[in-house]
């Protein structure tokens, strides 16, 4: 993945993250606090992966911790500011969109396992899967929507999403 800027409009409300050194963020990526460092959403574990994405959704919702607003190399272990709230326009599967529905990190199949998209997003089922909602809605088919995010970690997450056995 390459630095993309989704940030669209609202407060941000940044706070700054530690990163492993050997830890690679791009601007955008979503991420998620890793007992204390950030992390992108393809770095949750296999571990994590069922059939149906369920745990694996569940456990980066968990962990929510917000949007990468600024990139982190291999070999840098400087903190860096990650938004905690706001609206993003992320890349998603096709389809329509209704203000308020639940969004939350996509997965893709990868030989058997699941692997988090660390840019993109998709419908789920549930607010216990949800690190955002629709904030502009999307009658036609589309391939990005706009997301109101909301930090687990940091703001309680989506109503009905909790921290509660991470």
């Amino acid at each position: 993945m390459s630095d993309h800027m989704p940030w669209r409009y609202g407060d941000t409300n940044p706070v700054l993250a530690a990163v492993d050194s050997a830890t690679v963020i791009n601007i955008g990526d979503l991420l998620w606090l890793d007992d204390d460092d950030a992390k992108p959403a393809s770095m949750i574990g296999p571990a994590a992966w069922e059939p149906g994405h369920r745990i694996f959704r569940l456990s980066f919702a968990r962990q929510f911790l917000g949007v990468a607003m600024q990139g982190s190399p291999a070999g840098d272990s400087n903190p860096i500011r990650v938004a905690t709230t706001g609206v993003f326009e992320y890349k998603c599967p096709s389809g329509t969109f209704e203000l308020g529905d639940l969004i939350g990190v996509d997965v893709v199949d990868v030989n058997a396992a699941g692997v988090l998209l660390p840019q993109q997003v998709a419908k789920v089922a549930a607010s216990k899967y949800a690190i955002a909602r629709v904030a502009k809605p999307i009658p036609a088919a589309a391939t990005s929507v706009f997301v109101d995010i909301r930090s687990t970690v940091m703001t309680g997450g989506v109503e009905g999403s909790s921290r509660e056995g991470v």
